[in-house]
């Protein structure tokens, strides 16, 4: 291919199909966030197509995450200042930190879940 050539310069390929097949193609190639042209090429050519909506639920699963290590990062600050844990009973905060390291924890594993299926 010559360097200075663009796709809009080539033949195009054309493909014959029934209405409904061509919604079908459509509707693909616009949950992959493509053009008919650029989704027909991916596939052509051999290249994995990776749903929009895959894209989004990682995003949203690593936000997830990302908040989780805010929160354990407050729970540190909290329990490094001796002046906020004045005032409390040391059982009870024992059981309160462990209920929160726990819940920590299952949403963690909830998240390990969640990515899998991504």
């Amino acid at each position: 291919m010559d360097a200075k050539s663009t796709r809009m310069d080539s033949a195009p390929i054309k493909v014959r199909c029934l209405p409904e097949e061509r919604g079908q193609i459509a509707a693909s190639a616009s949950a992959a966030s493509l053009s008919l042209s650029a989704y027909l090429r991916r596939v052509g050519m051999g290249y994995e197509i990776r749903s929009i909506l895959d894209q989004e639920r990682i995003i949203a699963l690593a936000k997830i995450n990302a908040d989780q290590g805010r929160l354990g990062g407050l729970l540190k600050l909290w329990l490094t200042n001796d002046e906020k844990l004045a005032g409390h009973n040391p059982d009870e905060m024992r059981r309160m930190i462990h209920r929160v390291l726990e819940r920590i924890g299952d949403t963690q594993a909830a998240l390990l879940e969640a990515a899998k299926k991504v």
